[in-house]
């Protein structure tokens, strides 16, 4: 663990005087917003969003950092609202700013380092600093610099840094929004920010993502954050081989699984630990395969779903959170949750059979084939049949 020890320390950030993101300073009346090319994306939206910002709140106990992706709309040249999910590390800041009754400053980071940017995005652990990963990530240290008016520490790179606050028990309508979900969210109240200063680079970049019918451009942070998370899980539960969170399921609605499966009923195991996890906890819909399954085959899949299971044996149902976006749940932010157990059932599960063996065809033949696709007139580059 020594080498693996040494190589995270790398990758804590670093503290600079001087900042791209602070060539040019914005303070009082000259702060606003109005220079932004902030985009309003779909015609029901209630305004124009900031889609892609990096929003750094400090927990006013411990002094922890938390950097979440939160989307802001956009009310006029010096307010927006605070999109906070309830599940969020940001929203729990604020409830505390809120008990004491105390201002909570915030930073808003916009462009950079890419990694930084998905970093915001990342399911970590609670209290793990993003800037932490984004360092481990990009195998570099994060330059942060601290805000010209709050006592906040931004990355240095940026292209623009909106600065600011928000006040306890303020809220203010905020949507609705064409969202990732591919229908509009709500209007409803939200927290609102107050800028008081901007910073940024002399030719600042705006960023700004899309979101809307998958698949859109957010679905590769989603399939990211699959591939890089997916070791993680995997120290958890060593049986897990691979998932997929297809992009038409929006990462938290559907999930293929597949694993090494030792004893009976080992598949419900998996899908309950799963349920918590972290954010897995509003994944709506678990499907557990065995180890040979590909789940990124989206036609092995669905095969193996509809030959593998008995619906009364295999499939259960749980209760417990759901994303607030869930607009079919019977309660914002609580609903059921469906897992499904498409592996092959082994002595000690109940009305076991015997399993069938599954249709391949001799080596001989497919090695003879795979030799005269050419000779049959087929495309050159057919995959090789099995």
């Amino acid at each position: 663990m020594l080498p693996k020890l040494a190589k995270l320390a790398s990758a804590f950030p670093k503290t600079v005087k001087n900042a791209p993101c602070q060539e040019i300073v914005r303070v009082a009346d000259d702060a606003s917003l109005d220079f932004l090319p902030i985009l309003k994306c779909w015609p029901a939206d209630g305004g124009p969003f900031i889609t892609l910002p990096m929003v750094f709140t400090k927990d006013p106990e411990t002094g922890s950092r938390n950097v979440g992706m939160y989307r802001m709309h956009v009310y006029d040249s010096r307010t927006t609202g605070m999109h906070w999910h309830v599940h969020k590390v940001g929203a729990r800041h604020y409830a505390e700013y809120e008990r004491r009754e105390q201002r909570m400053e915030i930073a808003v980071a916009l462009g950079g380092d890419p990694a930084i940017t998905y970093a915001a995005t990342a399911p970590l652990p609670e209290d793990f600093d993003e800037m932490i990963f984004a360092g481990f990530l990009r195998k570099a240290p994060v330059e942060m610099v601290r805000c010209k008016t709050i006592d906040l520490q931004v990355p240095a790179e940026s292209e623009i840094v909106l600065e600011g606050y928000v006040d306890p028990h303020e809220r203010r309508i905020e949507g609705p929004f064409g969202d990732h979900t591919g229908y509009y969210s709500p209007a409803e109240d939200y927290p609102v920010f107050h800028l008081t200063c901007v910073t940024h680079r002399k030719n600042p970049i705006y960023p700004a993502t899309i979101v809307g019918k998958p698949p859109m451009e957010d679905c590769y942070l989603g399939k990211a954050t699959e591939r890089i998370f997916l070791p993680l899980i995997k120290s958890q539960l060593p049986e897990m081989v691979d998932m997929n969170l297809p992009v038409e399921g929006i990462f938290h609605n559907l999930a293929f699984v597949s694993i090494k499966k030792r004893y009976p009923m080992q598949a419900r195991k998996v899908v309950h630990a799963l349920w918590g996890l972290g954010q897995m906890m509003l994944t709506k819909v678990i499907v557990v395969f065995d180890e040979d399954v590909d789940v990124q085959n989206t036609s092995e899949v669905l095969w193996r779903l509809g030959g593998n299971i008995d619906p009364r044996r295999d499939i259960f149902f749980s209760e417990g959170p759901v994303d607030v976006l869930d607009h079919a749940s019977p309660h914002s932010l609580y609903g059921s949750k469906m897992g499904m157990d498409a592996t092959r059932k082994i002595a000690g599960e109940e009305h076991f059979r015997p399993w069938p063996e599954d249709i391949k065809m001799s080596p001989e033949i497919v090695e003879k084939i795979d030799g005269i696709w050419e000779q049959l007139g087929t495309q050159q580059d057919r995959k090789p049949q099995r």
